[in-house]
């Protein structure tokens, strides 16, 4: 077993088996505190006019300054006393990504990189990114910042003819069902089909059918040619589109993508690869799987503020999908033109871009080292399953960092006696500054170890199996 990290060790001056927020170490505490004041001092230059600070401001600044200093010389030393617990008031200060080890299933690969929450600090007021738009007065062709070179940037990125930047992933399929579904189409969709998938079709007038799943919960191409023959023998008529997950969100099981565009592309139907769940954490080369349409979530998979994402395609699909409005009006007889109707002109018009665009280089470098994360996922689950009665019902060994497990013959053995129940598992992973699992889950639920370090890794394992050791429940050594 690997040497056990106490949460001291991993976060250097917090308080020993105390994780949560609410019981936040002084130093992050104080750390906030000064960011805090920062903008503080940020907000009397907003304030002041571009000749200087008046005699006032300059006393409030200099009082401002103080007061950083001294938090500063409290960060340094561990001491001082919380002075700020909540935002405008009513917010709770967030610190579980500085306080704990977060394994929440869909908020790993959305952790900002450090230079994201730099520019969400400087780009977070509502139309920054409009500082300097001139016509065609269009997002994608913005130049300061780089916007149109990161539209270029992005569909080299995954290897696609043109991109656009949408209000998440759910945008895109929107956007894309908008303009091939008519009313009563049928679109191909997974057993484990995103929410968000059948929301699209359904706005557009579409059905949905559901490829049905293996033995192992995969979906197969042959599987997905079957219900083609099916909706064409049932309706008289092809899918009008086939669009499938790479890694769905239930399992995150990695499906037949590449041979599912190709049996779709034989049937002349167009394919839209869902990334929600890989883009921007592994390599994704659209041409290369034969997707006319790749879609990627910013804030779960891409560093980024919510909600932001990516919509790419092929050239063939761009008139249809990008079309850009005809529309003249009858009083004034304006037009439009240059606005591309699916993306309702602008789509990120601030932080959730900027952010995007400040991780971007991080995220491109990460996804050269998704092998390395996908082994860490397995050492957990090794660990895990090491606890007799626990196990995974994704597959295995793992290929996803997003995994499903059931601990029903470990952890909730103990949680039909304990007389806080499930909760009971909560309040050990809390007292070892874990956080991110389903609240009172002891049965099935989900985990994502994406981004942890080797160190943090390894303290998650041994804090499962030292809570099973605990609790009596036997550990294979």
């Amino acid at each position: 077993m690997a040497t056990q990290l106490t949460a001291d060790q991993l976060y250097p001056g917090s308080i020993p088996g105390l994780g949560s927020e609410g019981t936040m170490s002084i130093r992050i505490q104080k750390t906030f505190e000064a960011l805090f004041t920062l903008e503080e001092i940020r907000g009397i230059f907003r304030g002041s006019l571009p000749t200087g600070l008046d005699p006032g401001e300059e006393a409030l600044l200099g009082q401002r300054v103080a007061e950083l200093k001294a938090i500063v010389t409290d960060i340094e030393a561990g001491t001082g006393t919380p002075r700020v617990t909540k935002i405008a008031g009513t917010l709770d200060v967030r610190s579980r990504e500085e306080q704990s080890i977060n394994i929440h299933p869909i908020q790993a690969a959305g952790r900002l990189t450090t230079e994201a929450r730099k520019a969400l600090i400087s780009y977070g007021d509502g139309y920054s990114t409009c500082d300097f738009c001139r016509k065609p007065f269009r997002l994608d062709k913005i130049t300061k910042p780089g916007i149109a070179d990161f539209h270029g940037e992005l569909t080299k990125f995954l290897n696609m003819d043109q991109a656009r930047v949408v209000p998440g992933a759910r945008r895109g399929f929107q956007a894309v069902a908008s303009s091939l579904v008519e009313k009563g189409d049928t679109v191909i969709v997974s057993a484990l089909a995103h929410y968000t998938e059948f929301l699209a079709v359904e706005e557009a007038g579409g059905i949905v059918k559901e490829v049905p799943l293996d033995g192992k919960n995969i979906v197969t191409a042959e599987a997905t040619a079957q219900k083609i023959e099916d909706v064409q023998r049932e309706t008289g008529k092809l899918p009008v589109l086939v669009m499938i997950d790479h890694f769905d969100y239930q399992f995150a099981n990695e499906h037949e993508i590449a041979g599912i565009a190709k049996v779709a592309h034989q049937y002349g139907i167009p394919f839209l690869y869902n990334g929600a769940y890989t883009v921007g954490i592994m390599p994704v080369d659209g041409k290369k799987i034969g997707a006319d349409f790749v879609v990627g979530s910013g804030h779960k998979s891409m560093a980024a503020v919510a909600p932001s994402g990516v919509l790419a395609m092929t050239e063939e699909f761009a008139p249809k999908v990008l079309r850009t409005t005809a529309m003249v009006g009858d009083l004034t007889k304006r037009k439009f033109g240059i606005k591309e109707v699916e993306m309702l002109g602008c789509t990120l018009m601030g932080g959730t871009l900027l952010t995007m665009m400040a991780s971007f280089p991080a995220v491109k470098e990460r996804t050269l080292h998704w092998d390395d994360e996908v082994k860490k996922s397995n050492y957990f689950i090794d660990a895990l399953t090491r606890i007799s009665g626990s196990r995974v019902l994704s597959e295995y060994p793992r290929k996803h960092t997003l995994s499903k497990i059931d601990t029903t013959g470990s952890f909730d053995t103990v949680a039909k006696t304990h007389k806080r129940r499930g909760f009971f598992f909560s309040d050990e992973l809390s007292s070892r500054g874990i956080v991110g699992e389903f609240a009172g889950a002891t049965r099935t639920w989900k985990l994502n170890t994406y981004g942890l370090s080797w160190k943090q890794i390894q303290y998650l394992a041994d804090a499962f199996t030292g809570i099973a050791e605990k609790y009596q429940l036997p550990v294979q050594k």
